[in-house]
């Protein structure tokens, strides 16, 4: 099955597999959902298993595959690798990654700690480059993939009370340039995506206030949230072969915040 119009559907994505981290909830979730109604074969890590659960179950009867969730700390980076070998044995390995794992905690500058620095880069940074390094072998013995790396505006803006976040954000998109280079003769595209204000149900319960909304409505050219659909299409398109040509790319979809 293929998510209904006005959308685009692409014939390229049908039966890929496609491994979604952060897949649950968010973002994350309108990417499995998209991926799914495209035909995909979607596996999806996360640890938030009610979310997840419920996420299966709205999708078995509406898509081709069924995705399949599997429990996993990608701050663990042996157990990502191990979720990783498993999803391609149930599978196929995958040929699309979506590095979506993320957590934007606000923190003070004055109270961070090197514990917490190191806990910061590993959930924002450090499992993109594993999950990268693990599907790798799998892309280049398939003739090619891509991956898609999620960085955010946060750290253009800059978002205060955010710095860590901020510094993994703009270290992501030097990691993206370096895989591409490096990963480019395998035919294998990297890109990331720098979403601005996305009205996740996250955001809306911790920080959309009314003043929060106003000021991004200031900021932004288009008056409107940006939903986490309008992302996921974004990434529909970097892994499908309409965007074969593309790679080493940041691309921003912030409704013209910056």
């Amino acid at each position: 099955m293929s998510q209904q119009p006005p959308f685009a559907t692409y014939p390229s994505l049908a039966n890929k597999t496609v491994l979604i981290t952060g897949g649950a909830q968010g973002i994350g979730a309108a990417a499995v959902r998209l991926f799914a109604l495209q035909g995909c074969r979607v596996a999806f890590l996360d640890l938030a298993q009610a979310p997840a659960l419920a996420l299966v179950e709205d999708l078995t009867s509406r898509c081709t595959h069924p995705p399949l969730f599997v429990s996993c700390d990608v701050t663990n980076i042996p157990a990502l690798q191990s979720a990783i070998a498993d999803i391609s044995a149930k599978l196929a390995p995958p040929t699309i990654l979506i590095n979506n794992a993320a957590n934007d905690d606000r923190h003070r500058f004055e109270d961070v700690t090197p514990e917490y620095w190191d806990q910061r880069m590993a959930v924002n940074l450090r499992h993109q480059f594993f999950a990268a390094q693990a599907v790798a072998p799998g892309m280049k013995s398939a003739g090619g993939g891509s991956i898609t790396n999620m960085s955010s505006i946060s750290y253009i803006i800059p978002t205060p009370d955010l710095s860590l976040y901020n510094m993994a954000k703009a270290a992501i998109t030097a990691m993206t340039r370096s895989l591409a280079h490096d990963l480019g003769p395998h035919n294998i595209r990297v890109n990331s995506i720098l979403p601005g204000a996305i009205l996740t149900e996250r955001q809306t319960r911790l920080y959309m206030s009314t003043a929060y909304e106003q000021r991004v409505f200031n900021a932004q050219y288009l008056k409107r949230h940006i939903l986490p659909e309008d992302v996921a299409r974004l990434m529909l398109f970097l892994a499908a072969d309409d965007s074969s040509a593309i790679t080493s790319q940041s691309h921003i979809i912030d409704g013209g915040w910056i």
